[in-house]
């Protein structure tokens, strides 16, 4: 990975007269990771493994999205038709299929080195957003260069590997990782030949790469999230052609070979799915999805400056430092590197607090530029000096905050204190006050190194450890484990009032999601079956046993937390008579 720009494109070039915090086994270490880009990159990988593999494995199948994706996977590798998408008999045309193939192929190859049950352990269909997310820090490297030093790039790149957003999505088996991953590439090749046409370079023969790597990752985000990625890409277009009057460098893409290579990508699942279910893919995608989230979709409504205000925890602990480079960020706005970045970010985020339907990874393709923009104002020495550095105490309260609730939370669900995380919450407390208590303008590097240390403990305690522990807040692995306990063959199962995509994912594709009522007629119709009654359903299940006779018995009782309604939930797991 050949560095681009031998000077810096963030503002005029600056090479430090002594050397950055000596002394420091921080600083020291990064001296060495960036002495070429073959360590810098091994460097980064490795970073990214240490802070997204903590729970990565046992945290159990999280409602309800994660769930659908993985259950809707697990039936294409089912039925063997890579067409359509369905989640039980309900065809779910909200998304593309791009991050359906990838799972699909983790599972198939899983099956193939013979890991028994791939197809119901959840890692496996994380592994797609685990390889989107390293691509997307190694993305965010590659990018920064056209901006800043490599060591400036590798602190941009470990600023994404460690925000708490991108974290949670390497963890997840959904789209956002695999999206930040094709939008990062896309607009790393759009700054390329954005920045060598402010500098006049090459105007005859632009290489070929930078429209290549730009018109895939443009596929390969519409496959995945539709045309999600063409309005990052837009708006940063249109935003430059506003501020330059002239948006001639768009030719060194080549938007005519582009345009038709990026079409021979996409076009045929389109048409394959059109030739398969008419126009429902469309309407149910574009209508019955993107446009509805003009409104409050789903009850996540919420008010503009929402995402700003998540943004000190979700790009934690970039935040503090990326408020202390805003001031610098705002005067360097003209210089060509800067204009671009912001160009990225701005109107894109204007879109988003504005849409009233938001959640907060939707934000997550902006973080990059802002990752950049932050580094540069490193690298330069020109963070702010003024009550925005009162930020960096935001270093130790993170820990703090996240260990208590931590802690307390274990306490609150397990009666168990969590003892295994406290050396991690230790360390974490300690790293995230030494950034605290060691930053001045002059080290910013070396308590930047300290919170990214604070981070990585921190993701041991709460992935590693105490997610997994909360065993009240996965009911379905109890229920799936009690029916993988029973005597008889193949049993089948019917659900009433609990009814979360993870229990069809973890029970099989055809267990029953009913009421009360109808799950005492599904269990009077054989054998080995077993009806899931939540407590709230359990009068209408014995009234309907009562009126037809139904002769059943009484298994386990599950006590769990549903939190994707909010409340307390008890399941009485009821089996036909002669069942065992």
């Amino acid at each position: 990975m050949a560095e681009t720009y031998p000077t810096p494109r963030f503002g005029a070039p600056r090479e430090p007269k002594t050397p950055v915090n000596p002394g420091s086994g921080l600083v020291r270490m990064l001296d060495f990771v960036t002495a070429s880009h073959a360590r810098a990159v091994g460097f980064l990988v490795l970073s990214a493994l240490l802070l997204f593999l903590p729970g990565f494995f046992t945290i159990p199948p999280v409602d309800r999205d994660e769930a659908r994706f993985a259950q809707a996977t697990k039936q294409m590798v089912e039925s063997g038709d890579y067409v359509d998408i369905r989640f039980q008999e309900d065809v779910r045309y909200k998304k593309p299929v791009g991050i359906y193939w990838l799972q699909s192929a983790a599972v198939e190859v899983a099956t193939a080195l013979k890991l028994p049950k791939a197809e119901l352990r959840i890692w496996v269909y994380r592994l797609p957003s685990l390889a989107g997310a390293i691509g997307a820090v190694l993305m965010t490297y590659w990018t920064a260069l056209g901006f800043v030093t490599r060591r400036a790039a590798v602190l941009a790149a470990l600023l994404m590997s460690a925000s708490v957003l991108l974290g949670v999505e390497a963890r997840l088996a959904k789209t956002d990782a695999v999206l930040l991953f094709s939008v990062v590439a896309a607009m790393g090749a759009m700054a390329r030949a954005y920045l060598s046409w402010q500098r006049a370079e090459d105007e005859t023969h632009p290489p070929w790469s930078w429209p290549a790597i730009f018109w895939t990752a443009l596929a390969v985000g519409i496959l995945i999230k539709g045309p999600l990625i063409l309005m990052f890409a837009g708006l940063t277009i249109v935003a430059l052609a506003i501020q330059d009057r002239d948006a001639s460098w768009l030719w060194r893409l080549r938007p005519v070979w582009g345009l038709m290579w990026m079409l021979v990508l996409v076009l045929p699942w389109f048409v394959a799915i059109f030739w398969r279910a008419g126009d429902a893919f469309f309407a149910d995608s574009v209508g019955g999805d993107m446009l509805s989230k003009l409104a409050a979709q789903e009850s996540h409504g919420a008010p503009p400056g929402l995402y700003l205000a998540l943004f000190w925890i979700t790009f934690w602990p970039g935040a503090p430092l990326a408020a202390m480079a805003a001031p610098a960020v705002w005067r360097a706005r003209r210089e060509p590197g800067a204009q671009f970045l912001l160009a990225w970010l701005i109107p894109s985020w204007i879109v988003f607090e504005a849409v009233l339907t938001k959640l907060p990874h939707y934000v997550l393709p902006l973080y990059p530029a802002i990752a950049i923009l932050t580094a540069g104002a490193l690298e330069r020495n020109v963070l702010s000096r003024s009550w925005l550095a009162r930020g960096s105490a935001w270093w130790f309260a993170v820990p703090a905050a996240g260990s208590i609730i931590a802690v307390i939370g274990a306490v609150m669900l397990t009666r168990q204190p969590a003892f295994v995380a406290w050396p991690f919450i230790a360390a974490s407390l300690i790293f995230g006050l030494f950034a605290w208590w060691l930053y001045d303008n002059n080290r910013a590097e070396r308590s930047l190194l300290n919170a990214l240390a604070a981070a990585l403990m921190l993701a041991v305690v709460v992935y590693g450890i105490v997610l997994p522990s909360l065993t009240p807040l996965f009911p379905s692995i109890e229920i799936a484990r009690a029916l993988r306990n029973v005597t008889c063959v193949g049993p089948r199962a019917a659900a009433a009032g609990y009814h979360e995509p993870s229990l069809v994912f973890l029970t099989g594709t055809q267990t029953l999601l009913t009421d009360g009522s109808g799950a005492a007629d599904f269990l009077r119709q054989g054998s080995c079956r077993f009806a899931l009654i939540e407590q709230r359903s359990e009068r209408s299940f014995a009234q309907r046993a009562e009126a037809i006779g139904l002769r059943y018995k009484v298994g386990a009782r599950i006590d769990g937390y549903n939190f994707s309604q909010g409340r307390a939930i008890s399941i009485s797991i009821f089996r036909s008579e002669g069942t065992e």
